[in-house]
């Protein structure tokens, strides 16, 4: 693919844009080429939307060459809080990023949602990122929230040495994803890891690989959203921070029969697969060779463009 320009955001006006969004809206409709945002250091406080009519876009942060801080994109909205009609504004529209387009790229940048819980569990749910285009990847990034910090939504993305951190269902959504050589910081007990909603046998899930499970607890590894709920832990270190149990049905024990819960060659204390539910799996070697490497997202074809 040919390259487009490259757009630098710089809060002190030495760029093309002082804001993120301000860059994104530089970008013509229906690109077809791969366009370059270089965003230097510092906090934005702003809600960034990439359109569906805008692909190829790679947003790239230029960590402070004093400390090596990465440019931190945030804000605060929650699902409870009303929009201009008084209405809750609901958890899809909290997001801090959000993406609609295909082939989008992000690295060494963080992107958090720093909404303070209400402290009564009704509408705390605080998006740093949502993700409705397909093909996406995202490398060295640092997603920071709360409840549902990272909402995988729609399409098929890897994410590649990120570190995610949240506390109740923090990573969430329906895509059919790859989480590879990623840190996960859960930060408060009762909660789950994972929620992954599939309602039909299709492709999708989400998949932990070589991953460094970490934070507080008692957590879950996952959380059954949809009635085929499917989320596959392989050659993870997990700390003593998973609940004995490791998975939930979210009370609806009906979806034991259909969810598939999987763990592979795991290591570390909450790794131990005593006391277990029983209808999770402890994957053989044949079961888990079609959820292991790139193979599940199908990265052969695309990764590369």
């Amino acid at each position: 693919m040919k390259r487009g320009r490259v757009i630098v955001v710089d809060q002190d006006g030495r760029g093309n844009s002082t804001t993120v969004q301000g860059a994104i809206d530089l970008i013509p409709v229906n690109n077809g080429l791969r366009m370059k945002i270089l965003i230097y250091p510092g906090i934005y406080n702003e809600i960034v939307e990439i359109p569906q009519n805008k692909p190829y876009i790679s947003m790239i942060g230029r960590p402070d060459t004093r400390n090596g801080e990465l440019p931190v994109i945030t804000s605060s909205r929650k699902a409870s809080d009303t929009d201009e009609n008084g209405n809750p504004l609901g958890s899809m529209n909290t997001a801090t990023v959000f993406v609609q387009s295909d082939y989008f790229v992000a690295a060494a940048l963080a992107i958090e949602n720093s909404a303070v819980p209400n402290g009564n569990g009704d509408g705390d749910q605080a998006l740093a990122i949502r993700i409705d285009g397909d093909k996406s990847v995202f490398y060295r990034m640092r997603f920071l929230g709360y409840q549902d910090t990272l909402m995988d939504n729609i399409g098929t993305h890897f994410f590649y040495q990120c570190y995610i951190q949240g506390s109740v269902d923090f990573i969430c959504g329906s895509a059919t994803s790859l989480y590879q050589d990623c840190t996960i910081n859960s930060t408060n007990s009762g909660g789950a890891i994972a929620a992954h909603e599939r309602n039909s046998e299709d492709d999708s899930g989400f998949i932990f690989e070589d991953c460094r499970i970490q934070g507080n607890g008692p957590t879950f590894l996952g959380r059954a959203w949809g009635n085929y709920s499917r989320i596959i832990y392989s050659f993870c270190r997990m700390d003593d921070i998973i609940q004995p149990p490791g998975w939930s049905d979210w009370d609806e024990p009906y979806k034991q029969n259909t969810a598939f819960f999987g763990e592979y060659m795991n290591e570390g204390p909450g790794s131990n697969r005593t006391g277990r539910v029983s209808w999770s799996k402890s994957l053989s070697d044949d079961q888990a060779v079609r959820f292991v490497g790139r193979t599940f997202i199908k990265g052969n074809d695309w990764l590369k463009i």
